[in-house]
């Protein structure tokens, strides 16, 4: 499937995963599968340059699949797509969370090409922004670098002042017909749900 600019793909897997009683999100199964290696099939369509960003580079996975270490440790999220950034190949990087196992290529692909000459493509939905799933252009390092140093570690208030493209909800519907297109797998009871096969409450 063609994008119109080049385009990395970065998942990031350093949580703790605190409210799944510290097990590795990336490692659940679902339809069969890990959510990392659902993720990884949604993107390898859209570009040969996929990394998994984690906080000790430990994950063993495909030999098209970089590991990166996180550069700033214990930073979180933003931590990781500042290391998702500075070690791209390309100048956007396709960044999701390990814990979304019902994301699509043609989701991901739809978010690609809306736009290119954002700092930020993100999507929102009823639940607010939903900034882990997002094209990042990597000319936000040196402003998410600074947003590190003062510990500025949630998602929304690092991206303020950014040139950030929300994808409203609208938009969305088209790609999320049975309600789970953005669903995190953050508790025991989000992964019961999503490996039932019952709609994201």
């Amino acid at each position: 499937m063609a994008v119109r600019t080049p385009v990395s793909g970065a998942i990031l897997c350093g949580g703790g995963g605190r409210r799944m009683g510290g097990a590795d999100k990336g490692s659940l199964l679902v339809g069969g599968q890990t959510i990392l290696d659902r993720l990884l099939d949604a993107l390898r369509p859209l570009t040969p340059h996929l990394m998994i960003i984690d906080r000790d580079a430990t994950h063993t996975t495909a030999a098209d699949v970089r590991v990166v270490p996180d550069l700033v440790p214990d930073c979180g999220a933003v931590g990781g797509i500042y290391t998702a950034l500075e070690s791209s190949a390309t100048d956007r990087v396709m960044i999701v969370a390990c814990d979304m196992p019902f994301l699509t290529t043609a989701f991901l692909s739809f978010l690609v090409d809306l736009d290119d000459t954002a700092d930020v493509v993100i999507p929102r939905d009823a639940q607010g922004r939903r900034p882990l799933c997002g094209v990042f252009h990597r000319r936000i390092a040196p402003a998410l670098k600074a947003r590190l140093k003062t510990r500025t570690l949630r998602v929304d208030a690092a991206l303020a002042g950014l040139d950030v493209r929300d994808v409203t909800e609208g938009s969305l519907a088209h790609f999320n017909a049975d309600g789970r297109l953005m669903m995190n797998v953050n508790t025991p009871e989000d992964y019961r749900s999503a490996a039932d096969g019952h709609h994201y409450p």
